[in-house]
């Protein structure tokens, strides 16, 4: 009789059957699913695992929750929050519209380190060393929007920049 776990190559142990084949393998993909993102919907492609063992185990994807069909990217809306006035303070009431229970973790203090981080990648970005460029050209350009429900026009800066390495 063999023994029922030995090691991968990653160091890792996986269960085998009696047959000495590996018990929980890769089978294929689940259905596409529409997954409503901030850029607008995708299709995600979900692995389907099979448990040769009988024994019942479910598995369910680290890509994608069960059941999920809208993406939760509260990091990409808070910087948009921000800008539209919301304080550091009023930033949890604003989360709990958006994500209910789970706005809980959202603390003022954890939200100014966001900040913090975002307007250092910020500053590392913009002293960044050009001098070596060649033909550096910015392009510069206005958008303007309504959105939905609001009676107010929007622009959207709009940037596109190129260079020629040197």
């Amino acid at each position: 009789m063999k023994r029922p776990w030995k090691p991968n190559c990653k160091g890792c142990w996986i269960s085998i059957d009696l047959a000495g084949r590996q018990a929980v393998v890769r089978n294929g993909h689940l259905p596409e699913r529409e997954i409503l993102t901030g850029l607008g919907p995708m299709s995600v492609g979900i692995p389907k695992v099979r448990d040769r063992s009988g024994s019942g185990i479910t598995f369910n994807s680290a890509r994608v929750s069960p059941y999920v069909r809208k993406a939760r990217r509260v990091e990409a809306a808070l910087p948009w929050l921000s800008l539209r006035g919301i304080s550091t303070g009023d930033l949890r009431e604003a989360l709990s519209v958006l994500l209910g229970d789970e706005a809980q973790g959202w603390s003022p203090a954890v939200v100014s380190r966001l900040k913090a981080e975002w307007s250092e990648a910020y500053a590392v970005w913009n002293r960044r060393d050009l001098s070596d460029e060649h033909d550096v050209h910015v392009w510069a350009d206005g958008l303007y929007s309504t959105p939905r429900g609001e009676g107010d026009r929007l622009c959207l800066l709009v940037l596109i920049g190129s260079y020629r390495p040197a």
